[in-house]
């Protein structure tokens, strides 16, 4: 169904037709049983393969990467299509517009997409009002970030500000310091800022879990274009700072695989097939260095099983989707679950874990 409506989608603006395309299912929500038949095309014909991390249980190790529902607005159509987990935002302690229009790119003969929205959302406040109306059933990630207006020096105040907001509303809270597009924030990964960060959130992480007598994970989100010495730094502060989990990556500046098409030269952050080595590579090293202690969130072009087995095989444990979902459609999660859930009978395992773990000593699949 997605693969005929795609090329009507494609002759409107990236943005304009990424709302279009979920006003139009929610209106299908109205019509009696249309639910229940999106559930029963995708949702339910999503082979369960369930993974354990950061103490949440997954049903599959597929999630929705962050990006797609800022205001948290979709949730319940979202949670519908088979994902493993949503993880919506980046939301800010206070509304912001973003940058201007234009501002988000397909690339398609790259099957990839440009963006710089910079961190347009509602706001916390309404973004938790959106989230509670939404009632999704799926497990859902809150990705935080600061005001454009708020400099680096003070943005440890944005991030506790969402934190306390989203804290009970979150099955875990996801740290973004590593989105391209608002001015200098890269710069919170780096010495200057990334320890002093790290120890006051986990500090205020350990006052909220006490008060509100629960413990929600926190995950960081790091940026596929650090260097191999910044990659190891962030990982000894994540675990320094009994970091939950590492997200590994957002999206890159760099052009090297884009360089032919006509809209390489958009400012903003690349994500989809040309962002799959730089996150591969990225999560390989937080494994070298982490050595399983602290799981990690595979994301970054992620097209098929194939891509998510080879992300699993570097160090990650789940993974996450975006651009993927953009070019194929909802179904693009069923096949990927689907996939891994092959290769994990073909390796005769019980669990995906187990099967990964195997791969890695060296176990060829049965053919």
């Amino acid at each position: 169904m997605y693969r005929l409506i795609r090329p009507l989608l494609f002759l409107l603006d990236a943005e304009k037709s990424h709302v279009v395309i979920f006003q139009f299912i929610a209106l299908l929500y109205r019509i009696p049983g249309m639910r229940l038949l999106l559930r029963a095309l995708y949702k339910n014909r999503t082979p369960p393969l369930p993974v354990d991390i950061m103490g949440l249980h997954f049903p599959n190790p597929v999630g929705l990467a962050a990006g797609l529902d800022k205001n948290a607005t979709f949730g319940k159509v979202l949670s519908d299509l088979g994902f493993g987990w949503l993880e919506l935002g980046t939301v800010t302690p206070q509304p912001q517009d973003g940058n201007p229009r234009p501002r988000l790119f397909r690339l398609a003969k790259h099957a990839a997409i440009i963006n710089r929205m910079g961190f347009n959302n509602v706001g916390v406040a309404r973004f938790i009002e959106n989230l509670t109306q939404q009632r999704s059933n799926s497990i859902v990630g809150i990705n935080i970030g600061k005001n454009r207006s708020t400099s680096n020096e003070n943005a440890v105040r944005d991030y506790l500000t969402a934190m306390n907001a989203v804290y009970t509303h979150a099955g875990y809270i996801a740290i973004n310091i590593s989105s391209p597009n608002t001015p200098n924030l890269r710069d919170l990964q780096g010495e200057e800022y990334l320890d002093d960060l790290l120890e006051q959130l986990k500090a205020e992480h350990n006052m909220l879990a006490k008060s509100r007598q629960v413990y929600v994970p926190l995950a960081v989100k790091i940026s596929p274009d650090l260097q191999e010495s910044g990659i190891r730094y962030a990982a000894q502060l994540i675990r320094k700072h009994k970091i939950d989990a590492v997200i590994a990556t957002n999206t890159t500046l760099s052009r090297d695989l884009v360089q032919d098409h006509t809209l390489a030269t958009e400012t903003g952050g690349l994500s989809g097939r040309p962002l799959k080595e730089l996150s591969t590579n990225t999560i390989r090293i937080l494994y070298e260095e982490l050595q399983g202690e602290i799981p990690i969130i595979g994301v970054g072009g992620i097209e098929n099983d194939g891509d998510a087995w080879e992300k699993l095989l570097a160090g990650a444990d789940v993974l996450q989707v975006y651009s993927a979902l953009i070019y194929q459609g909802p179904a693009v999660v069923r096949h990927i679950v689907s996939g891994l859930h092959k290769r994990v009978q073909a390796l005769g395992c019980g669990s995906l874990k187990e099967a990964v773990e195997k791969a890695r000593g060296g176990i060829r699949l049965v053919e």
